[in-house]
């Protein structure tokens, strides 16, 4: 039996396909871009591609994330707090906290041994501390993206940056840089300021360890470092975090099936 599970987020649509003994046979990460369903028709046909299937082949696909009820090749579709929690347990088995930077919002989610969640905090009513949050700060900085992570652990001083919300926090790094101060520097306080965010949603919800990251974030070394040291708790981090939902997707297809 195979199954699958598509998670439609706002910024890319990533696609898992599993075996019937939960064994991933592939996967795929695309650019949303401005059509949720041409996005996951495009991850769902890359994945299959990968794993040698054809789409006949498949028994059984949920769709996940914002855009889950754009996938019309789906059999049905589950939130995205439930396949997180799922795919993060499934990962790593004595996870009981999950933080989820993504995109375009941010979740914690408490989770029972049982797998199920138990309670969660999100904010998805801006960008502040997500992906976007980082695009833009990088454009600010005119520095690439994925060398945010690296350039944040050469700090020396990191500055203080007040606000996590994208547009007041890009004035100030505007400022700090006129004021000369050295890129490490200010992204390390970009970093800082978004673990102090995910600091207070932790405590909404009652941190519990273990603690797993998943989401594109996952992959930026300094935000992982800047949350490890404000929390105090070392993060289970999967080697391909954006995943964990579209695997959780496909686990809950597989239980359905």
């Amino acid at each position: 039996m195979i199954v699958a599970g598509v998670d439609v987020g706002a910024l890319s649509t990533d696609t898992v396909i599993l075996n019937g003994d939960g064994e991933i046979l592939a996967y795929s990460i695309v650019n949303t871009g401005a059509t949720a369903t041409r996005a996951a028709r495009r991850s769902y046909t890359q994945a299959l591609a990968l794993a040698g299937l054809a789409e006949s082949d498949v028994s059984y696909v949920i769709s996940t994330g914002y855009g889950r009820r754009a996938v019309p090749f789906a059999d049905a579709q589950v939130t995205e707090i439930t396949c997180h929690a799922r795919g993060a347990r499934f990962l790593f088995p004595e996870t009981h906290t999950v933080i989820d930077i993504g995109g375009q919002d941010s979740k914690v989610i408490r989770v029972t041994p049982s797998g199920k969640v138990l309670d969660f905090v999100m904010n998805d009513k801006c960008a502040a501390g997500t992906g976007r949050f980082l695009e833009v700060m990088a454009k600010a900085l005119e520095i690439k993206l994925e060398e945010m992570g690296e350039r944040s652990l050469q700090a020396g001083h990191p500055v203080t940056i007040s606000s996590t919300c994208t547009v007041f926090a890009e004035s100030e790094v505007v400022s700090r840089i006129a004021e000369g101060q050295a890129t490490a520097d200010i992204v390390a306080g970009l970093h800082a300021a978004i673990a102090n965010r995910i600091s207070t949603m932790l405590k909404r919800v009652g941190m519990q360890e273990q603690v797993t990251m998943s989401g594109g974030v996952a992959k930026n070394i300094g935000v992982v470092r800047a949350i490890e040291e404000k929390i105090g708790v070392r993060l289970n981090i999967y080697q391909e975090p954006q995943i964990v939902g579209a695997l959780g997707a496909a686990l809950i297809a597989l239980e359905k099936k």
